[in-house]
């Protein structure tokens, strides 16, 4: 199948991103960021369509996106306000509180992958691979000199992918008690040089 890389989120396309994102991430993150409606609905809201990396097939489908996050800020990020207008007041507030302690903060000296999916169905046919690599590319004309990212310590899949794309893993940190919440225990950084 062809698969085009494009920078840039392509309008009409939120909601599909959304979903990918949560089928991706929502193991991780349901208790924190459910039901799902409401979660998709936040991811919807907040996702900046100018910080990701879109793989699209022939007929202009997504099938698989990487958002990276700059000093301006995240794919997925959003503020106390998006949670608020999304959960309500309290809902929104202990969800933004939760979450705030789980974000990585900006690197400014490595660019910043914050996150990658690929439809379930397309998983094993070289789009993660090409998405990784256009991040490392898009990292290198943004003048980083490296790409890091963060993969939590259970997802073998993806440490196993990001170490074939030449990532090295150079720390693991612990989360301490938001493991109950998150299932987890640690994230492992890892870091590339950017380019091919």
């Amino acid at each position: 199948m062809r698969i085009e890389l494009r920078r840039g989120l392509p309008s009409g396309q939120r909601r599909l991103a959304a979903e990918l994102y949560w089928q991706a991430f929502g193991g991780k993150l349901d208790r924190v960021m459910g039901p799902e409606p409401r979660a998709l609905a936040f991811l919807e809201r907040v996702m900046r369509a100018d910080h990701a990396i879109a793989a699209l097939d022939g007929e202009g489908r997504l099938q698989g996106l990487a958002g990276f996050k700059t000093p301006a800020g995240g794919f997925a990020g959003g503020t106390f306000a998006d949670m608020r207008a999304v959960y309500g007041v309290w809902g929104g507030t202990w969800r933004a509180l939760i979450l705030r302690a789980l974000q990585s903060e900006v690197d400014n000296d490595r660019f910043l992958l914050d996150g990658i999916c690929v439809a379930r169905d397309m998983r094993s046919q070289g789009i993660g691979s090409a998405l990784l690599a256009e991040i490392c590319d898009e990292a290198r004309r943004r003048g980083y000199a490296s790409v890091r990212l963060d993969v939590i310590d259970s997802n073998w899949r993806a440490r196993a992918l990001y170490e074939r794309q030449g990532f090295v893993a150079i720390r693991s940190h612990g989360i301490g008690a938001l493991r109950h919440v998150f299932g987890f225990k640690a994230a492992i950084t890892m870091v590339r040089p950017a380019g091919r």
